[in-house]
């Protein structure tokens, strides 16, 4: 089965001359909408995925739609039968007298020579020459149908052997309506749908064509930053929707299933979602509705449902990757977008290793959860579309195989090529067949276009077989990432058919990889990227935001004692900011991400300068200003200093730094050494910084004002006061002494104190006790690795 680079229709059915005008007429206004749409002026938009119809667009001059329900083979042989049902449906204005449905089996009943010819005839909509006249005995009569009005008909049925079929093929199909209209009483077609019938009577001699098949587990990120410290740190979901996914009747419940009765299928599992089903086998909690990235509580989560159902479905995937012939792929962890990542995160720091770290992640967990030896070298770019940027991407994660579509890496052979072939940039590119993953992508949830789906694998399938009898071939399917239940049901009966039939055999990915590429197979990659896929790519604003919450990670990491209890949970959150799942949900990856950050925030400015109330005032040349710093989190700080600085240090200086390291809920009141040389208002500026020699700033800088009163000035003062001072001294000594009974007089560096703060009980000023620690300070929040609540719980 050779591919003409092109194919021409055949001549049209001739019709009477009087109906050929009629036809013309009631034709025009469909024509004209065609042209006006043609030439811009009607726009419609058209989604990626498009169920393929069952029945041909109707027209006026062809006015019965006709739906194939089911096409039932018991099998591909002379010995065999074909059985056909549907309904036929009036979308005419008038009655239709006594229509007749039949079968047809294409002129001559010849096979379709490419397969090409398969696309070209289901493309067709009304009837033509070609489609044959229909078979004696292989029809069905109903009875008047008026306008709008629909029936069904009785499965039809008829012997392959009586067709006689020109052999191994795959062949048209079709179900034609004839009926009387009331400007033409005769019977003549009314409408047509054609499907597609593979028929296999000679399978000695043919190498069957070596089919591997993914099977993707993944749903869109569920796990959160956060966990729930009044439930012993249970997880969080921000949603409880994997519980029904994973329940028996779910989407999950049911690719499990599925894929577990497929002899070899090759499992391609996001990591995350592995750590999110384990974390659900224990007791979770969910966020409530306008959570805002608060740290979680029992006040605004809820307990989740999915206990049960998350252990019998982690159960039954340990069981099913362990059979013989199946085999894992680890995605990186989250499944980050390679597309969105080549071409909107340009420039974005740290990128590099974010991705080596999800790939390390990805094969650890899977691992963990599975128990099996997963690979992790294959780069899966969203719907397979490759550029050159896309594919560097995916060598940035260590993807030497990239799963892709052979219409990224096209090639003019005149058959369809082995799967695998090497790119310029020396990855292994495993083509899946464009045309089959297409079919897989259709919406496929109603009956006929689900029969329309399983006769067009079952045929593209024969005749990829059929372009080389006695040449082994390899052939990769690949369904989405999102495979619905109705899809995957269509896909493991059509792969279960063709492989009892004898025209496939069952390959795991490793094997089809490995099989050597067709001579002129297609190298170059494809360009440019497809337009139509560009516009649900994640922004270049996530890719920011994103490496702004790693800067704030690194920076929080830096003076943690334990810096995993917020560098995993928000390392494993950024990836999921970026997965490939949030493809077509903007609104729900905006709000995991605002989740995220609102959170980290929260934690980052639990170690703060609480902001001064008022102005404080150095009565005299010199005293101690103290600045408070509090930790709210639920473990200690180290490794940071508290930096003063004097906006007028020719006015008022101070000594420049304190370090500072805080247990657990504590705060404390380091004292700065002021020496004032001029009266006045001087501004002051407190900053946290991290230590080290890339020393950071860290949270925000807090600014206060000085009064300085009661400096003498002026050039006789400078003179004289050297023996002013010692004479005052030694009066002030006898006095003081006279006063206080032989004990020793008040510190004259008492502590600057806020003329606002209210007076400490005990008088005592100790670190965390000070006038500043009196200070208002935020509300703690109890959460590991979180702010903590003012009564600084007993927490690790």
């Amino acid at each position: 089965m050779g591919e003409p680079a092109r194919h021409t229709e055949g001549p049209g059915r001739a019709y009477p001359a009087t109906r050929r005008g009629r036809s013309l007429v009631r034709r025009l206004p469909v024509l004209a909408a065609s042209a006006l749409a043609l030439l811009g002026v009607v726009t419609a938009a058209v989604p990626p995925a498009q169920a393929a119809p069952a029945f041909a667009t109707v027209s006026p001059e062809y006015p019965v739609a006709v739906t194939i329900k089911s096409v039932s083979q018991s099998g591909f042989g002379t010995g065999d039968t074909v059985q056909v049902s549907g309904t036929v449906t009036n979308t005419g204005p008038t009655a239709l007298k006594a229509p007749t449905v039949g079968l047809s089996f294409g002129r001559g009943n010849q096979q379709l020579a490419y397969r090409s010819s398969i696309t070209q005839l289901l493309s067709r909509t009304d009837p033509v020459s070609s489609d044959g006249t229909k078979l004696q005995g292989a029809t069905r009569t109903l009875g008047d149908l008026p306008a709008g009005g629909s029936a069904a008909f009785d499965p039809i049925s008829i012997p392959l052997g009586d067709l006689k079929l020109d052999g191994n093929g795959v062949y048209e199909l079709a179900v034609e309506v004839q009926a009387g209209t009331p400007d033409d009483e005769s019977a003549h077609p009314v409408g047509i749908a054609r499907t597609v019938l593979p028929y296999f009577p000679e399978p000695n001699g043919v190498q069957p064509t070596k089919v591997a098949t993914l099977w993707p587990l993944t749903h869109a990120p569920e796990l959160v930053a956060q966990s729930n410290s009044d439930s012993e740190d249970s997880p969080v979901l921000r949603d409880d929707s994997l519980a029904a996914d994973l329940a028996p009747a779910g989407r999950l419940g049911q690719l499990l299933n599925l894929g577990s009765d497929l002899p070899s299928v090759t499992w391609v599992v996001d990591p995350e979602l592995l750590d999110a089903v384990f974390a659900m086998t224990k007791p979770y909690r969910v966020q409530t509705p306008g959570h805002g990235g608060a740290p979680a509580k029992d006040s605004n989560t809820v307990a989740g449902t999915g206990q049960a159902v998350a252990t019998e479905w982690l159960a039954k995937l340990r069981t099913a990757v362990a059979k013989n012939g199946a085999e894992v792929v680890s995605l990186p962890y989250g499944d980050p977008d390679l597309a969105s990542i080549a071409h909107n995160a340009n420039g974005v720091a740290g990128l590099e290793t974010e991705l080596d770290r999800a790939r390390l992640e990805g094969r650890l967990t899977v691992e963990g959860r599975l128990s099996v030896d997963p690979k992790d070298s294959v780069g899966w770019p969203y719907q397979g579309a490759l550029d050159q940027p896309t594919a560097q991407a995916a060598q940035q994660l260590g993807a030497s195989e990239l799963l892709v579509s052979s219409a990224s890496v096209p090639d003019q052979l005149s058959y369809t090529a082995n799967a695998a072939r090497q790119l310029s940039t020396g990855q292994t590119a495993v083509a899946a067949d464009s045309t089959i993953a297409n079919q897989l992508q259709s919406d496929l949830t109603t009956a006929d276009a689900r029969a329309q789906a399983t006769q067009r694998l079952l045929a593209e399938t024969l005749a990829v077989t059929l372009q080389r009898t006695t040449q082994q071939r390899t052939l990769l399917v690949m369904p989405p990432r999102t495979l619905t239940t109705a899809t995957a049901q269509v896909l493991h009966d059509a792969l279960k058919t063709a492989q009892k039939a004898g025209w496939t055999a069952w390959a795991g990915l490793d094997e089809v990889a490995r099989t050597p590429a067709d001579k002129g197979a297609g190298t170059s990659i494809a360009e440019p990227y497809p337009a139509d896929l560009r516009g649900s790519e994640l922004p270049a604003a996530t890719f920011q935001s994103v490496a702004a919450m790693q800067h704030d990670v690194e920076l929080m990491v830096r003076i943690l004692t334990v810096p995993s209890r917020v560098s995993a949970p928000f390392g494993a959150s950024m990836a999921r900011s970026v997965s490939t799942a949030w493809r077509g949900d903007p609104s729900g990856a905006a709000g995991y991400l605002a989740n995220s950050q609102a959170y980290l925030t929260q934690l980052k400015t639990a170690v703060s300068i609480p902001p001064k109330s008022s102005s404080l005032t150095l009565a005299g040349d010199s005293g101690l200003i103290q600045v408070s710093v509090r930790n709210d989190l639920h473990q200690p700080v180290v490794n940071l200093e508290l930096r003063l600085t004097s906006s007028q240090p020719n006015r008022l200086r101070v000594t420049s730094q304190h370090s500072i390291e805080l247990p657990a809920g504590q705060s404390t009141s380091p004292r700065f050494q002021a020496q004032a040389v001029g009266n006045g208002t001087v501004a002051m500026t407190a900053q946290l910084w991290t230590v080290g020699p890339d020393a950071q700033k860290y949270g925000e800088a807090v600014t206060f004002n000085v009064e300085v009163s009661q400096v003498p000035s002026g050039v006789w003062w400078v003179v004289g006061a050297g023996a002013l001072l010692v004479l005052a001294a030694g009066v002030r000594f006898v006095l003081a002494r006279r006063k206080h009974g032989g004990q020793p007089p008040e510190d004259p560096d008492a502590p600057l104190v806020d003329p606002q703060a209210p007076p400490q009980a005990d008088g005592t000023e100790e670190a965390g006790h000070g006038a500043e620690a009196a200070e208002e300070t935020p509300g703690g929040v109890a959460e590991p690795g979180a702010p903590r609540p003012d009564e600084a719980a007993a927490h690790p």
